[in-house]
């Protein structure tokens, strides 16, 4: 049944601003069309949509005759691009989708009406039409009502929704956290009964979904409801290996890895991608470490190493960039040393200071010592060294070259390398601070090693 209300949208971004400039145009070609989706829905719980989309019933051919640039990316589905204003504003016609052949793309579609338009899309919250011309939103799955309620509730039968397409299943659990949202019984229950199905979704979309889990908000809640629906024993098993993993109360009063990741996800405030999953595979290898010490406490010696190759495998199979699979690695593998950096060599911790995945180590062991046991003076100590080399680079130039030392009669070889890792070694504890006393120390060197030999 059709809802209209009055509501005067007034456009709060450029995206919204050239979709009601694109809407306004097709009104004065005599097509119906409306902005449609999760803008409607963020403009109604006062947010500032970046995304606008808009239905019509003008049909792909009627939108390139009717505007100047438009790219047809999806013109078998009924989609172009509207390029206005320097926007690219995404117009689709309305349409009603066929039976689906492999739970994501329908065998045909057929141009429609607004209403069977509303009704093939995935949640009611997100298959709202505001008309900018009239100032009426329209609603023909009853989705105000659940926004007014705060749930989450798939449009018709929740089962042939998400088997249109298994990724709906983990666009619910999003949308549910994100929004701070209730989901609905019967939509759980069609996850719950069809969570295997997610692994028939490429492993570069359910990536992708999961990754705008963790970097919005309330990743936690997201990956408790993960969990109750069986998703996250399909698309990460490993996270789901943490439960019931118990830890040194000394160093975790707050509860097993799963408990003390948990805490962590909620912790975090729209990080990077590479935070956010450093944070949630941080302790990845304790479950397979787990063992008990020579006085009977938990222990998981390696951890960070053995959970950088888990790490590793993860991300590959979710065919994550070379790059950025490192950055995360790097995260895991080095997360333990913090506890230790009072004590390290001047030149170790230079170098720590020097990777470019720093800051972000730091960040990552902050939330770790915040959600355990809430120790920080390691995280100040560490923020001093910062401070202290902000004028010039942890790790300085080189004093001296490869060539320098073949000059004074050294051959090429591997005894080159060593003598610039150990003169490294002494720029870096300020032992050697200039060339000329770098040129003295090998000089002094080389000199030792022929008396040593002779």
């Amino acid at each position: 049944m059709l809802n209209i209300i009055k509501k005067q949208l007034e456009p709060v971004s450029d995206a919204e601003r050239v979709a009601y400039k694109v809407i306004a145009i097709l009104r004065e070609s005599h097509f119906d069309a409306f902005t449609v989706g999760g803008s409607v829905r963020d403009r109604m719980l006062d947010k500032i949509p970046y995304d606008v989309d808009v239905a019509t019933n003008a049909r792909p051919q009627d939108i390139q005759n009717i505007f100047n640039k438009t790219i047809p990316v999806g013109i078998s589905f009924g989609v172009v691009i509207v390029m206005l204003d320097s926007v690219q504003v995404e117009v689709a016609t309305f349409r009603d989708d066929g039976q689906y052949q492999d739970g994501r793309h329908p065998r045909e579609i057929m141009f429609s009406n607004a209403e069977r338009d509303a009704q093939r899309r995935d949640f009611t919250i997100n298959a709202l039409f505001y008309d900018p011309c009239s100032k009426t939103i329209r609603d023909y799955v009853d989705g105000l009502s659940d926004l007014d309620n705060k749930k989450i509730k798939a449009i018709g039968d929740p089962h042939q929704r998400f088997n249109e397409d298994y990724l709906r299943m983990l666009r619910a659990i999003r949308f549910t956290a994100h929004l701070d949202f209730e989901l609905d019984s019967a939509t759980f229950t069609a996850i719950k009964n069809n969570a295997s199905k997610i692994m028939q979704i490429s492993v570069e979309r359910i990536f992708s979904e999961l990754n705008k889990i963790l970097t919005g908000y309330n990743a936690d809640i997201a990956f408790l409801l993960l969990d109750k629906t069986n998703l996250l024993h399909y698309v990460l098993p490993e996270i789901e290996n943490l439960k019931g993993v118990k830890q040194p109360p000394e160093f975790h009063p707050e509860g097993d890895v799963w408990v003390h990741t948990l805490m962590m996800l909620k912790s975090l405030n729209q990080p990077s991608s590479e935070l956010a999953w450093g944070t949630l595979l941080h302790d990845i290898g304790k479950p397979p470490t787990f063992t008990f010490n020579k006085n009977g406490r938990e222990s998981f010696p390696s951890h960070a190493k053995v959970g950088a190759q888990m790490t590793n495998k993860i991300l590959k199979r979710f065919r994550c960039s070379n790059e950025f699979i490192e950055s995360v690695n790097t995260l895991v593998y080095y997360h333990m040393s913090f506890g230790d950096v009072k004590n390290m060599k001047q030149s170790t911790l230079r170098r720590m200071l020097a990777r470019k995945t720093f800051s972000t180590e730091l960040e990552l062991h902050r939330i770790d010592c915040l959600n355990s046991h809430k120790k920080l003076d390691n995280y100040f100590f560490l923020q001093t060294k910062v401070k202290e080399f902000e004028n010039e680079s942890p790790v300085p130039k080189p004093l001296l070259s490869g060539h320098d030392i073949i000059k004074l009669g050294i051959p090429e070889g591997k005894r080159i390398g060593i003598l610039l890792k150990n003169l490294e070694e002494c720029q870096l504890n300020r032992e050697i601070n200039s060339r000329d006393e770098a040129l003295e120390w090998l000089s002094l060197r080389i000199n030792q090693q022929k008396l040593t030999k002779n």
